[in-house]
């Protein structure tokens, strides 16, 4: 337990100033959802960059750059128009213990939380207004990310904050979806 927050509160302040600039940006995998301005695509490849981060960094950006590569550049296009056939060599996908399977299921779900829940930001930000916590937040996406038929395997790719898992990267999504780089 961390008796002095004055200390924490330096302490973060000091890490958010060295990581919150554009110069950290290059070699992180934060730097995927950066490459777009679309808000969806931001959101999408966010997401998906976030998902597979863990690793080395440089795995992790060229692996979420293969993923973002086959959706031809525009993630939120893709997700919403392809069919069947565009989505067959997703299956061929893996990055550690996230494979194909698991890749085709995020596609769909994306492309259900779009089109049934208006988008990533209010999957997640139902609870704004109310008595808002990350722990509701988290949840309520998970409740809605697995409102489709899903392989019990790719579950694991979604954190369960009910089951004691601290989130870290859908933590690091929502981190980087409101950070500003210094700029």
């Amino acid at each position: 337990m961390i008796k002095n927050y004055s200390g924490l509160k330096e302490l973060l302040e000091n890490k958010s100033t060295f990581y919150n600039k554009p110069e950290f940006i290059e070699t992180d995998p934060v730097s995927i959802p950066h490459r777009f301005s679309l808000k969806e695509d931001i959101e999408i490849a966010g997401l998906l960059s976030a998902v597979i981060a863990w690793g080395q960094r440089v795995t992790i950006i060229r692996n979420a750059e293969i993923l973002i590569n086959m959706m031809e550049g525009r993630p939120y296009d893709f997700i919403m128009n392809s069919g069947d056939e565009d989505l067959k060599p997703f299956l061929k996908f893996t990055h550690r213990t996230f494979n194909g399977t698991d890749c085709l299921y995020f596609i769909n779900a994306i492309k259900h939380i779009y089109r049934e829940h208006g988008g990533l930001e209010p999957a997640f930000s139902r609870y704004s207004g109310k008595s808002w916590t990350a722990f509701e937040s988290i949840m309520n996406f998970r409740k809605i990310f697995f409102e489709l038929p899903y392989p019990a395997h790719t579950a694991k790719h979604i954190a369960d904050p009910s089951k004691g898992s601290s989130a870290k990267r859908l933590n690091m999504f929502l981190r980087w979806m409101v950070r500003d780089d210094g700029k």
